[in-house]
């Protein structure tokens, strides 16, 4: 199969660029630079230039090919609202060019949207209200045609010193001078392996049924309080708890996800892909002395 790949070149694109080429596949990835482009063609991967905006380069690189994974975000929290329009655009453009195809469309959201404070499973709906709906615009196109699915992101890390949201964590925790948690520290978020996600990927695009969302999720969850303890060690930094009312002053732009408590299943992604996650947990990975070098 011939793939179009938007966030090819990314942290998880590169992974499943590889996983794609290792099994026969062929990728057309987006790059809206020279860097990126260089960094496709040397995994292997064709280059189609173009970014989220350019909505001719992505109809015409979905027209190209026989399935499309979008994993691209433009990862701007003080400006969720914008860039969630933007992914929006990007993905109906891509979804009108793939009408009556058939083709599968994966599209990428997150775990974390689901159903905080219970353990969410891939039959719960997303979040209402949230300003990246790209799971509710792409999974719409399943009833133009489309074999269109979801596939829900937790806190996926594996080398590289990146870690989904922790990584702003990090860097509140180092402009605070505190490694800090909510409360007791109880909430939770899931995480997965980039490696696993990539497999992931791979399965949905081959043999996924349309209209489903999928969780990438190794770990069900993480307590934030073991995260804040290894941060505050990594960076030889306090750890302390926070009260609700500090959480605004505290985290800023990432305020509404340090205090949500959001563990979430995938056995049913398992079940119906025969999918198992095999890598690294995400707190024995963090732990580790080198993974945030930076």
């Amino acid at each position: 199969m011939r793939v179009f790949i938007t966030g090819a070149a990314g942290f998880i694109g590169t992974a499943t660029t590889r996983e794609l080429i290792a099994n026969g596949h062929t990728v057309l990835g987006l790059a809206r630079s020279d860097e990126n482009a260089a960094a496709l063609e040397k995994l292997g991967a064709e280059v189609h230039r173009g970014s989220l905006e350019d909505l001719d380069s992505l109809r015409a690189g979905a027209k190209a090919t026989d399935g499309t994974i979008h994993l691209a975000f433009i990862h701007d929290f003080s400006k969720f609202a914008e860039t969630g329009q933007i992914d929006k655009r990007a993905i109906d453009a891509m979804g009108e060019a793939l009408a009556g195809s058939n083709k599968p469309f994966i599209v990428t959201s997150g775990t974390l949207l689901v159903a905080p404070g219970r353990l969410a499973t891939e039959e719960d709906a997303v979040t209402p209200g949230m300003p990246r709906v790209s799971e509710t615009a792409g999974l719409a196109f399943a009833a133009r045609g489309v074999r269109a699915m979801a596939v829900r992101l937790p806190q996926v890390h594996g080398g590289e010193g990146k870690c989904g949201l922790l990584n702003w964590l990090l860097a509140i925790a180092k402009d605070k001078g505190v490694s800090a948690y909510v409360g007791d520290g109880g909430n939770r978020w899931s995480g997965a392996h980039r490696l696993d996600v990539a497999r992931l990927y791979r399965l949905a695009l081959e043999k996924g049924k349309g209209e489903t969302s999928f969780h990438a999720v190794g770990d069900e969850g993480v307590r934030m309080r073991d995260i804040a303890e290894i941060l505050g060690r990594h960076l030889k930094l306090p750890v302390k708890s926070i009260s609700p009312e500090q959480i605004s002053e505290h985290f800023g732009m990432m305020a509404r996800f340090a205090g949500m408590d959001s563990a979430v299943s995938s056995a049913l992604t398992q079940q119906w892909l025969g999918w198992k996650p095999v890598e690294i947990g995400l707190i024995a990975d963090i732990s580790r002395p080198e993974y945030f070098k930076s």
